[in-house]
């Protein structure tokens, strides 16, 4: 195995700029190149063209945004290429993206997608998915147990798909962290206190790495200054951008795309910012705790309020399909509270706002029955309004 005399690094972001610096402080010849022109301090060489990069390295690693940056700039540099040099790609993209690459490059083209962030770069502990040609694999071994562990994978495609997997798994982290967190706000918890009974749980890690950026927002005690929030290590944005990706390659919706993408927060806000943003409006809740009133009570004139007069409730009753209109739905009720009311028991279990539309379920726990209620909503006029509600019953 021939050590490089120069890699190239296209793409200095958060995570290439690490990579390009890592390389640097262990000795390697680097030079680096991004479209925004910024620079990286210490022993990277910076260039204003691409080519002139990779024109000298025998390993050129793209630490790129997404796939169409990838497409891009290997169309620019293609030629540019020395005859013998690697493309080492570390950026994450869809798995047909980097199916497309690798024809495209052919024997010279190495997918390698990370696990970790700008921390793990500088200790050199990432875990690298990597998949190539068996001669290319070995020129860039030296690079790549710089940066961490390698963990081969079969081709470019699977390596691509099993890190937008991975991404998932810290998106469900984080929003379960949200949901956690928002549960501590409700009950007044300290944030500092419930972080720290969190961090003992399955969810410690992520805290334990994040704890800086998920107090950022709180106040420091008079007279010091909050703290300002550290830089970002993996941003919201592209989280959910990766979300997408991942949604669109296995044909699932996916909670955590959506979720991400509907954020409140600066897109460019390291992804623990997500599990800090408040929830959204109550007045979402209204027509819902409307409802509630009008099972509680047996009085119709809840359910009103809480209805749009065009909505429709429908399900399955006696083994039939049932539509029915807001007037007849509330002719079931006769104005008095069930026989059983005090056994019976409604949560709302979940609520999801997109703009001027919302999702929300119920469970209602009726005597024998358990219903699961499933309502659309909408805001207008200044308000949230049940639209339609579909129901099961068990």
């Amino acid at each position: 195995m021939t050590t490089p005399h120069t890699v190239a690094v296209l793409g200095l972001g958060r995570m290439g700029a690490a990579i390009a610096t890592r390389l640097a402080d262990l000795d390697w010849d680097v030079v680096g190149w991004t479209r925004s022109g910024r620079h990286v301090a210490g022993a990277v060489e910076t260039t204003h063209d691409p080519d002139d990069a990779v024109a000298k390295a025998d390993i050129t690693i793209l630490a790129l945004f997404d796939g169409r940056a990838c497409r891009q700039v290997v169309d620019r540099i293609r030629p540019s290429l020395r005859p013998d040099a690697v493309v080492l790609n570390t950026s994450t993209i869809a798995p047909a993206e980097a199916s497309a690459l690798a024809r495209r490059l052919g024997p010279s083209y190495v997918h390698a997608p990370v696990l970790g962030s700008v921390p793990a770069v500088a200790a050199g502990t990432l875990r690298i998915l990597a998949a190539g040609d068996r001669e290319a694999l070995d020129r860039v071994q030296a690079v790549l147990r710089a940066l961490g562990t390698v963990l081969p994978v079969d081709n470019a495609a699977t390596a691509a798909a099993l890190k937008l997997v991975a991404n998932s798994s810290l998106a469900g982290a984080v929003l379960a962290l949200r949901d956690s967190l928002r549960q501590a706000d409700a009950l007044n918890l300290p944030r500092a206190q419930a972080l720290d009974v969190l961090e003992l749980g399955q969810l410690g890690g992520l805290v334990g790495r994040k704890r800086t950026f998920l107090l950022a927002d709180e106040s420091a005690p008079a007279p010091a200054p909050a703290p300002a929030p550290a830089p970002a290590e993996f941003t919201i944005g592209a989280l959910a951008k990766d979300m997408a990706l991942l949604a669109t390659a296995s044909n699932s919706p996916l909670r955590s795309a959506a979720d991400l993408a509907g954020t409140p927060a600066d897109p460019e806000a390291d992804i623990a910012v997500a599990a800090t943003v408040p929830a959204e409006d109550d007045t979402v809740l209204e027509p819902l705790r409307l409802y509630i009133r009008g099972h509680a009570t047996g009085d119709p004139t809840h359910f009103r309020d809480a209805f749009l007069p065009t909505a429709h409730i429908e399900g399955i009753r006696d083994g039939a399909f049932v539509s029915w209109r807001l007037d007849e739905y509330c002719a079931l009720f006769n104005g008095r509270p069930a026989s059983d009311e005090p056994t019976r028991t409604r949560r709302i279990d979940t609520v999801d706002v997109h703009g001027t539309i919302a999702t929300a379920s119920m469970t209602l726990r009726h005597g024998p029955d358990t219903f699961t209620d499933v309502f659309l909503l909408v805001r207008a006029e200044g308000g949230w309004r049940i639209a339609n509600k579909a129901y099961h019953r068990r």
